[in-house]
């Protein structure tokens, strides 16, 4: 019985996600990620794709974070009339 069971765990239902997906999926962040993209090998693991991942992600934060401030920064040395324009720019 627990033969079965082990069997049909592994077998792909409407909410699971099957291995070929997860190496796709894996790939075509590979093809995204500047750190891996520059390395001449092909052959990164998952595992190391997904850290690459998260800290792609992580810096992308830290530079929304900055540029936000440095905007903001902007933003108060210029005149109202200006900083609206600006603000309006933004928000399309």
């Amino acid at each position: 019985m627990s033969s079965r069971r082990s069997r049909s765990s592994r077998q792909p239902g409407p909410s699971r996600i099957t291995d070929d997906q997860i190496n796709d999926l894996v790939s075509k962040l590979q093809q995204l990620l500047p750190e891996i993209q520059d390395r001449r090998s092909k052959k990164v693991s998952s595992a190391r794709v997904l850290q690459e991942t998260c800290n792609y992600i992580r810096n992308l934060h830290k530079e929304v974070d900055d540029l936000s401030e440095r905007l903001s920064g902007l933003l108060e040395t210029t005149d109202a009339s200006q900083a609206a324009i600006i603000r309006n720019l933004l928000m399309q």
